[in-house]
This record gives C-alpha cells, sequence and structure tokens, in this order.
C-alpha cells in the first residue's frame, strides 16, 4: 500500500484550522521500521498578525532582538502537542500510514525556514535567503542575498546585502540577480541575529 501524501497533507491542514495553525511542509523519510513523518505549524494568518501588532504596541515582548516579526511562527509547544495528538489519532483511525510503526514529529520551521511556494517569496521580500538553482545563473547556482522583490514568478535578490564568500570579498554597491521561481531547486531563510 502506497503512502498518500496529498492525502496526508489535507488532514493535516482540517486538523490544524481547528488549532488557528497552518501546515508549511511535510516530510516523510526513512524506510522500513524508522519512518518519520515531519509536519512543520505556523500559527495561522490571522493569529501571527495579532501577535506582530501586540508585539508592535508592547516594548518588552519577549521577542527575539533583530530577528523581523514576520519571521516569527508563533508556535508553542502546547500547539505542536495538541496537534500531534489530535493527528496522530486521525492518521491511526483512517491508517493513512500503512504499516504499524511511524514516528510523528511535530514542530515549527524555524527561523531559517525553506522557501516553498509563490506567497512565501512575497511575505519574506526584505529577507535574507539561501537559494540554490538547477542550472547556473551569472555562472553560478547557490546564491545569499536580501529578497528585494517577487513578481512575474521571478525573484530578485540584492546579493550586495550580504558579504560574500570566495576570492571576491568585497560587496560590490548593489548587485542584484533575478532568479525564476521554475529555476530554483531550493530556497531558505537565513536568520539575522
Amino acid at each position: 500500500m502506497a503512502l498518500q501524501i496529498e492525502t496526508i497533507r489535507a488532514t493535516a491542514d482540517r486538523v490544524a484550522a481547528s488549532f488557528h495553525l497552518d501546515v508549511v511542509d511535510i516530510e516523510f523519510t526513512g524506510g522500513s521500521k524508522h519512518r518519520t513523518l515531519r509536519v512543520f505549524l505556523e500559527k495561522d494568518a490571522e493569529a501571527r498578525a495579532k501577535f506582530a501588532a501586540e508585539a508592535a504596541a508592547s516594548e518588552e515582548a519577549g521577542l527575539p532582538k533583530g530577528v523581523p516579526v514576520e519571521q516569527l511562527s508563533f508556535v508553542t509547544h502546547e500547539d505542536c502537542a495538541d496537534f500531534a495528538r489530535d493527528f496522530g489519532t486521525v492518521l491511526d483511525v483512517e491508517d493513512l500510514i500503512p504499516g504499524a510503526e511511524y514516528t510523528l514529529e511535530v514542530s515549527s520551521p524555524g527561523l531559517e525556514r525553506k522557501l516553498l511556494k509563490p506567497a512565501d517569496y512575497t511575505r519574506f521580500i526584505g529577507s535574507i535567503a539561501k537559494l540554490q538553482t538547477f542550472t547556473a545563473v551569472e555562472n553560478n547556482r547557490h546564491f545569499t542575498g536580501r529578497i528585494t522583490a517577487f513578481a512575474d514568478q521571478t525573484v530578485t535578490l540584492d546579493l550586495s546585502a550580504v558579504k560574500q564568500k570566495g576570492k571576491n570579498k568585497k560587496a560590490p554597491a548593489q548587485h542584484l540577480v533575478n532568479l525564476p521561481l521554475a529555476n530554483i531547486e531550493k530556497a531558505n531563510l537565513v536568520a539575522e541575529i
């Protein structure tokens, strides 16, 4: 019996919505008796906006200094535990993961979260990201820079926003690179602390 990841994702979305959470990503790894289903959660947009407004109104919000509020998922340990309890029950009752043994891990996506969909690039304009492309752009497949724009399925990175590695360590005045979304193999944020 094959694993139906889209059915699992739809079920996770349904359970997460009941807790005012959004599913960011799902990973299924391993084989045989060492299988792991990882679910990454964040508060839904309404709850994130509420927390961001409270943080802006309060000087002592308890938030990490220097971290953009938008990068925070605001997910607590209790959120993860409540979701895991209900989602694990549904997985077992509906037998969505064939075989008896698997581990369910639930967490926030973290500060260096993956960028998976077009909305992520729009949401994190102004953040530093590390991207890897399928094919070379300007003789390079690895880029680290500040996301300055996302339009027409193209991400614009300012490479001068971070100190580059290699022989040429001087940052140019402003060096923009345009990367088509279809050419991006992997992308994640870089924590600015």
